[in-house]
């Protein structure tokens, strides 16, 4: 898939924009003083495949803590900043690698300025993460568009980075609406040439968030837009990362996973499917085996349904058959038919 050309920049020792890969982030639920939740959230999430992750500054302490934190972290670290400038230089000043400023809640330029000569001094990148609740004062006013105003908020504040000679940038526009999210980044990669950080914000609970980040962000990376991803959720990070993996994987954009293909099932049924499907594809997710497997209920059915997977298996009353690439190599029976696949998908290992 042909991605759109970005300019590549730098976030500690990995590189956004300009690239095939499109990384993926979460950000901590713990506040960020409480450093030993933190670090180890941020660490367990780097093995489940984040590439980066993002802190709240809150405070003094928040700040402090980053010192330690970069230190103890597997992946770069993104700070969040709202509000006062001052934070953000203290953040660069303790080793974070890029943070994040909001064009709705900084507003004075000499902050802005401060703030760009810092990092420059650390080697820091700045995402202008415009959202929907924060768009800036000027610009909510205009009679355009939700989209028009982020990403004017994201200009004003990218001319002003660019005034002072920095162009380490990445954008977000962030609405937690669909369409409104749609449009603003399809503007976006027309007018900028940086990275653009891909989510739709106060996307909800895991179940809500998972249909709304699929609908919303899947178009645009399947146009070629956008650098790095976020599956924002009310719940856990980790849930994050694994939605971010999956998405990005069926948008042909991260190779490295397994591909699961099950039957809803209905009143052919015979097997239970559902426990079958599951535990296969948690022993292929867990280990990153990126073979394609089909769990299906219906021997009638099945192995034409799953021709596409590389080894399939389909129920009947009390037993299954097993395929590979559409061809029928073995009966088993339902008791059996879990270890059966093991063995047969560590033999295609």
């Amino acid at each position: 898939m042909k991605r759109e050309k970005t300019r590549q920049t730098t976030i500690g020792n990995v590189f956004i924009g300009g690239q095939n890969k499109v990384l993926i982030q979460s950000m901590c639920k713990h506040k960020t003083s409480d450093i030993n939740s933190v670090i180890n959230e941020i660490n367990e999430c780097a093995k489940m495949g984040a590439d980066l992750m993002r802190v709240a500054v809150l405070d003094e302490q928040d700040a402090l803590a980053i010192k330690t934190i970069v230190q103890q972290s597997d992946i770069p670290l993104i700070a969040d900043i709202h509000f006062d400038g001052r934070l953000a230089i203290a953040a660069m000043a303790n080793g974070v690698q890029k943070i994040r400023l909001n064009p709705g809640n900084i507003k004075d330029e000499n902050t802005i300025k401060a703030v760009v000569e810092a990092a420059k001094k650390h080697g820091v990148a700045i995402r202008v993460g415009a959202n929907s609740g924060s768009i800036n004062d000027e610009v909510d006013i205009l009679p355009i568009s939700l989209a028009e105003k982020l990403v004017l908020s994201a200009q004003k504040q990218i001319k002003i980075l660019e005034k002072y000679n920095f162009f380490e940038i990445v954008v977000s526009l962030k609405a937690s609406g669909i369409k409104e999210t749609i449009a603003a980044y399809r503007l976006a990669s027309e007018l900028f040439p940086y990275p653009l950080h891909l989510g739709i914000t106060e996307a909800g609970p895991k179940d809500i968030s998972l249909v709304r980040s699929a609908a919303g962000l899947a178009p645009l990376l399947l146009e070629g837009i956008g650098d790095t991803i976020r599956i924002s959720m009310t719940g856990n990070a980790r849930d994050e990362v694994l939605a971010a993996k999956r998405l990005l994987h069926d948008c042909g954009l991260f190779d490295n996973y397994p591909t699961l293909i099950s039957c809803p099932t209905c009143g052919r049924t015979q097997v239970d499917v559902h426990q079958l499907a599951t535990k296969i594809f948690a022993y292929l997710e867990e280990r990153s085996i990126p073979l394609a497997v089909a769990v299906m209920g219906c021997v009638v059915n099945g192995p034409g349904e799953g021709k596409s997977a590389d080894l399939g298996i389909a129920g009947g009353k009390g037993q299954y058959v097993i395929f590979k690439k559409g061809q029928l190599i073995k009966k088993v029976s339902e008791a059996d038919a879990y270890d059966t696949m093991i063995k047969e998908i560590e033999s295609m290992r």
